[in-house]
């Protein structure tokens, strides 16, 4: 079965000029970088920190790993935040073919990336332009989860 066409889940905003964006080098150690990225914008006691890291690891993961980028490239990562809503968009090297958010089976010890990434965000989406690809989430945080943490 073909993977669906997740252009059509959204279309986010590109990151604008008063949104985060940090250029990291194309290597493995790079992840961990890239998380305290979201650790400087959010905080650690926001309610939408975790889920943010867990994605943002696996796209910038995917990104090293099935990408130019883990090439002697680089990839880029911007996050953005507005109330309710958090946005984050890793821009890679690009590669021969599309992101593949295929269905692995229950021994496969990869795969499950973008699936993932269907799951717990909002809503989600990719663009391949210039030999690069685009992937970006959306995290919404639901009023009242908010307020009871806030309280």
């Amino acid at each position: 079965m073909a993977p669906p066409d997740f252009q059509r889940v959204g279309q986010a905003a590109e990151p604008g000029p008063r949104d985060l964006l940090v250029r990291f080098p194309g290597v493995p150690s790079q992840v961990s970088r890239a998380r305290e990225l979201v650790t400087g914008v959010l905080g650690r006691d926001h309610p939408l920190y975790d889920d943010c890291v867990l994605l943002l690891s696996e796209l910038a993961t995917n990104a090293i790993l099935h990408t130019r980028s883990g090439q002697d490239g680089f990839f880029q990562v911007s996050v953005h935040v507005s109330g309710s809503l958090v946005r984050v968009w890793v821009l890679d090297g690009g590669s021969d073919g599309p992101p593949c958010a295929c269905r692995t089976g229950l021994r496969s010890t990869g795969g499950r990336g973008l699936p993932l990434i269907e799951a717990i965000s909002h809503r989600w989406g990719l663009s391949r332009e210039n030999g690069a690809t685009t992937v970006w989430f959306e995290l919404l945080l639901a009023p009242a989860v908010w307020s009871a943490e806030a309280v």
